[in-house]
């Protein structure tokens, strides 16, 4: 019984990680969804958006729009194939940034490309508000 269990951990981890990793166009692997901190805000969001634009979620754990946020727009996310990465950054251990970009409410969710901030939405969005956010702004 437990050699079952552990197999279908094994399979549901593999598939979560499929998910979340994708090959880019030089083959290296590259993570669409990531979390981000104060530290590395600077590589990992406005270095990364001079090649493809990145997603900034800034959330919380106590926030309940912000958990009805996150799987959806993961989701909306992994639709794009790579042409956009998601970066989550919590907004109570990385007051820093969050502080730097004006963060007010959360869930707020800011579209960076070629270093700056290009659009942004307030609050939980469904899915297909959120793809059609994206598609805009590609």
């Amino acid at each position: 019984m437990d050699e079952d269990i552990e197999k279908i951990l094994n399979r549901k981890y593999r598939e979560m990680m499929d998910q979340i990793l994708r090959e880019d166009e030089r083959g290296l692997v590259e993570e669409l969804v990531f979390d981000v901190t104060d530290y590395d805000f600077q590589e990992k969001v406005l270095r990364k958006s001079f090649s493809k634009p990145v997603i900034v979620d800034f959330w919380a754990p106590w926030c309940g729009p912000c958990r009805i946020l996150s799987p959806a727009i993961e989701r909306a996310v992994e639709q794009f194939g790579g042409k956009v990465l998601l970066a989550k950054l919590n907004v109570d251990e990385n007051p820093v940034t969050a502080s730097k970009y004006g963060i007010m409410s959360i869930p707020t969710v800011i579209m960076f490309r070629d270093g700056r901030p290009v659009d942004h939405f307030i609050g939980a969005m469904p899915e297909p508000m959120i793809i059609e956010w994206i598609k805009r702004n590609l």
